[in-house]
């Protein structure tokens, strides 16, 4: 039955490509919070607040939309990719209109696709240890989805503490002072947001 459940976005990426567009929304949407999480980070290295992630997801699922029919993967992970490279060329765009450039930035598209792509390599990393056996990660989703799912469910402070220490890499002192804290209760409270993820990471595992 799990097994079943972990192959959906790959079943409901197929319906998609035989022109089920309700398909297609409910596969975009299962990314949500996996694409907010990347937007942030990169907002946060080169935006500084100046625009929502919110909108800019929105944006790039409405770009995925209308450029479907160009993909031709068949799996989750081409799937991520290729919505990753939507997301970098919105990114482009914007860090090129608050910079007051006009002409389109290649370089700057690729080196923001390739930042997306390692934001994502951490969250596949887990920022914990391996959760599941082989044969078990060969039938489960790819886990920086389930990460970025995990981590909307935990307590504000924690998941803010987290993206900023192994997403960011901001230092200790330096979260401290963003979020009011000291760096000691942060160092305290920063192995238990770790091991709660873990246990809402398991619950998600084959």
């Amino acid at each position: 039955m799990r097994k079943a459940v972990d192959s959906e976005p790959e079943q409901l990426l197929h319906r998609a490509q035989a022109g089920d567009a309700g398909a297609l929304g409910r596969l975009l949407e299962s990314y949500r919070a996996y694409l907010l999480l990347l937007a942030r980070v990169q907002i946060g290295r080169r935006l500084q607040g100046k625009v929502d992630a919110s909108d800019v997801v929105q944006e790039a699922f409405l770009g995925a939309c209308r450029d479907f029919a160009k993909f031709r993967g068949t799996t989750e992970q081409a799937f991520l990719g290729w919505l990753r490279q939507i997301l970098a060329s919105l990114l482009a765009n914007l860090v090129r209109h608050y910079q007051g450039t006009q002409r389109r930035d290649l370089r700057l598209e690729r080196q923001l696709g390739l930042e997306l792509d390692q934001s994502s390599q951490v969250l596949d990393r887990g920022l914990v240890s391996p959760l599941s056996s082989p044969s078990q990660q060969a039938i489960r989703r790819e886990q920086s989805v389930l990460l970025a799912e995990a981590l909307g469910r935990l307590p504000p402070e924690w998941r803010e503490l987290l993206i900023l220490r192994h997403l960011e890499g901001v230092s200790f002192p330096e979260i401290a002072q963003r979020l009011g804290r000291t760096v000691d209760s942060l160092k305290k409270q920063w192995p238990r947001a770790l091991a709660c993820l873990r246990r809402i990471l398991e619950e998600r595992m084959p």
